[in-house]
């Protein structure tokens, strides 16, 4: 099948969109699909690349001033346009619907091609980052949820990636089918086995401390501010020596430091700046407890990096994340934004080894659900569906 992924975040982006894209891309050439992915040049101009198996086509951009390294494509519909002309896809599966999302649905359904659509933000995700935007944030919000609906109005097939995150989303406004399919996790990859002493020692991460990690964007919308002032509050009860390490990077870095000196903890704290994969495999290795501050997840790829790694895990009580970190099984849940109760939940868990090494085997069981090859399984199976569905809505036109 020729499968032409629109993804306005991909690789080498550093976020749970472009992962995903990637792997899916990647998972499908391995089985003998032709892929092309659509996304935005890194460097301004448009060019193609191959990463593996799969072509790249990157179209014009320019930066996005509100996400470190993120780039967007302001008017790609001539490149798109001649990308459907020569690579005649037999199916499109959308990944956003910012430009590129945008533009390949309008060509799909010109040229009637089926399309399959997975959304992955909420308007958290963008509000939080913007703060100067707060006061109003309500309207906005309904404007973007009310042009999401819209969007995912025009395609054949609508997938989410946790069951929770279609009920946030509102089930009874998607009028088409639609399906929670999990981003995935490669189990391959992530291991539950010891990190190489290359990695401590790059990053002067301390041996003889337990280690409460968290590994994503340092960017506004996952509350890492909150971690650092939980981490604070846990260290005048904790009996373990412990560190806190904050692997990535990010538009909140250089003042999440700044909070981290104000509060007398850069001793005890770690950041990590930006990171290859390679390491991030690795530094999900160091930790002893994944925590993750953020309520903003649909899923949360790097929750499910540390499961897979045989990490126990803790989580906001919001939405996605508690089909992840299910309580007393392998992990536990903080309210949102209430840096005391997540101290509790730290205290808990560093201080207590058989705790943490039962989490650690319900993390991997859990984690083990998630592999990447049942996602892409998933995967063709809705393209084999939606590419037998009655072509009722669409009027095809030649694409010659």
């Amino acid at each position: 099948m020729k499968i032409l992924i629109a993804a306005d975040l991909h690789w080498p982006t550093i976020n749970g969109v472009a992962t995903f894209s990637r792997n899916l891309a990647k998972g499908l050439a391995d089985r003998g699909h032709e892929v092309i992915v659509i996304a935005p040049s890194q460097t301004g101009g448009s060019y193609e690349e191959w990463d593996g198996n799969y072509l790249i086509k990157r179209t014009m951009s320019v930066p996005f001033p509100f996400y470190q390294n993120f780039r967007i494509s302001l008017t790609p519909q001539r490149e798109i346009k001649k990308i459907f002309q020569e690579f005649q896809p037999d199916l499109v599966h959308l990944q956003m619907c910012l430009t590129i999302g945008n533009v390949a649905q309008r060509y799909a359904l010109k040229y009637g091609i089926p399309i399959v659509a997975t959304n992955h933000a909420i308007p958290d995700n963008l509000l939080d980052n913007l703060r100067y935007l707060a006061p109003m944030s309500r309207p906005i919000s309904y404007v973007i949820t009310e042009y999401g609906v819209r969007f995912h109005a025009k395609v054949d097939y609508v997938t989410l990636p946790t069951q929770s995150a279609i009920e946030m989303f509102g089930e009874e406004r998607i009028v088409v089918p639609v399906e929670a399919v999990s981003n995935g996790i490669d189990l391959s990859k992530f291991t539950p086995t010891k990190p190489t002493d290359a990695i401590y020692e790059k990053f002067k991460i301390p041996r003889d401390k337990r280690i409460l990690a968290y590994v994503g964007r340092t960017d506004a919308e996952k509350h890492i501010p909150v971690l650092v002032e939980a981490y604070k509050i846990a260290r005048e009860s904790l009996k373990t020596p412990s560190h806190l390490l904050i692997v990535g990077a990010g538009t909140d870095l250089e003042r999440l430091k700044n909070i981290v000196y104000e509060n007398d903890l850069h001793d005890h704290v770690t950041f990590t700046g930006r990171v290859s994969d390679e390491e991030i495999v690795e530094l999900h290795k160091v930790g002893d407890v994944f925590a993750m501050p953020s309520p903003a997840e649909l899923q949360c790829i790097a929750m499910l990096e540390a499961m897979a790694s045989g990490k126990p895990v803790i989580a906001v009580d919001a939405g996605p994340l508690k089909e992840l970190c299910q309580p007393e099984r392998n992990g536990l849940l903080s309210e949102k934004d209430n840096p005391a109760d997540m101290a509790k939940n730290i205290v808990t868990l560093l201080d207590d080894p058989a705790k943490r090494k039962a989490y650690s085997k319900e993390s991997l069981a859990i984690a083990k659900t998630h592999d990447l090859q049942h996602t892409i399984d998933k995967f063709e199976e809705i393209y084999q569906t939606v590419m037998k569905l009655p072509k009722t809505r669409r009027l095809p036109q030649p694409l010659l």
